[in-house]
């Protein structure tokens, strides 16, 4: 788990360092190729404005000095060191653009349109230069900054690591501390139901026993889970068979409370996994569906046969529209805010979620209706 919170932490950090650069890059090509259009349209402008030729270098008063109009980056030296030509012709076309390395402008005279061309080869050739210098370093400090991620994600989730690893300690020694009292009381019990007889009060003692018994499994099994090293046993099996399985031994016990089980399963939908695991969670979902459901009201499952087998399990519940869907998968999470209804402990739902994660899966709760509760499982 630890080492998935890590690898998660690298991946938003390092990605969002490649989104801001990627963006910042295409951000300086827009503005380096707006600041090169608009330098070379000031030139073309500045020669189109003189009837095809450089203004001659003097101020109003005729000396020799900077005209009037002139952009900051154009000198005396500009004229000597730009390459430009004109073509005077009868036809329209384009205002601005570029024609190879060349920049033109073309613009109407009582002689007819003219159009001028300016090189801006140099000018290409500085702002492409530019642009693989900003590229080139905003490739290496993305690199750079990915490293001081990978370096420094250990120490951002250390606490994470010690608060996880305390509390997995926690549930292993509570696990060993609650099971030697619980087989204490469970023994002693069948003693004094051996002298005694059996009664109501035993009979209470006993079932509050198995529930405690039972809680104290299902917290192992959460808290082996976490350790991401559990071992599944892979292999392709029938899904469809499996399922027809677990429905018919839940038919027996949806019909004893008084409600209806129906199945569709796809024949011949294989999977890979572990048989055992995905039975597991089948029966966990059913068993939360017959647990549920509304007094004599029905219970689905269908199975689709796809790219990636689709389960669905439905049932009835009046109060569906009381449910926060969101955290149904939480730990020890009931609706029942009063934990009254004598359900399960709220954690058969986080088993199952954590087997499909294992598998590669996904599993969701829906609200089909105003009186319907679904959840849906991709196997992948």
């Amino acid at each position: 788990m630890i080492y998935h919170l890590q690898k998660k932490v690298i991946r938003i950090c390092g990605g969002s360092v490649l989104l801001v650069f990627t963006v910042i890059f295409f951000l300086i090509c827009s503005f380096s190729t707006r600041q090169l259009n608009e330098t070379m349209d000031m030139l073309t402008e500045r020669i189109s404005e003189n009837d095809g030729r450089f203004p001659e270098w003097r101020d109003d008063r005729g000396h020799p000095g900077r005209p009037a109009g002139v952009p900051d980056f154009m000198t005396a030296e500009t004229p000597f060191s730009t390459r430009f030509f004109t073509v005077r012709f009868d036809e329209s076309g384009r205002e601005r653009g570029w024609m190879g390395n060349y920049r033109y402008r073309q613009y109407r005279t009582e002689h007819g349109t003219i159009i001028v061309y300016v090189d801006g080869s140099m000018n290409r050739f500085m702002s492409n230069r530019m642009l693989f210098a900003a590229g080139g370093v905003l490739i290496i400090s993305a690199f750079a900054i990915w490293i001081i991620v990978i370096f420094f994600s250990k120490r951002a989730v250390r606490p994470v690591a010690e608060s996880y690893e305390k509390q997995k300690q926690f549930i292993t020694d509570a696990n060993h501390e609650l099971k030697t009292p619980l087989t204490l009381v469970m023994t002693n019990l069948d003693i004094l139901e051996a002298e005694i007889g059996e009664n109501e009060w035993l009979s209470d003692i006993r079932s509050e026993g198995e529930r405690m018994s039972a809680l104290v499994n299902q917290l192992v099994v959460l808290a082996r889970m976490d350790e991401d090293q559990t071992n599944l046993e892979m292999q392709r099996f029938s899904l469809s068979d499996m399922m027809m399985d677990v429905v018919s031994e839940f038919q027996v016990l949806a019909q004893d409370r008084g409600k209806s089980l129906e199945a569709q399963i796809d024949p011949m939908a294989d999977y890979v996994g572990d048989e055992s695991a995905i039975r597991r969670v089948i029966s966990i979902l059913l068993d939360n569906a017959v647990r549920y459901c509304d007094e004599r009201g029905s219970i689905s499952l269908r199975l689709e046969k796809k790219k990636h087998p689709v389960l669905y399990v439905e049932n009835t519940y009046a109060d569906v529209g009381d449910l926060e869907l969101g955290r149904l998968f939480d730990r020890f999470y009931r609706a029942d805010k009063a934990r009254t209804f004598p359900g399960g402990f709220g954690v058969g739902l986080s088993i199952a979620k954590a087997i499909v994660t294992q598998h590669k899966g996904e599993i969701n709760a829906y609200k089909k209706d105003t009186s319907h509760i679904g959840f849906k499982v991709i196997w992948r």
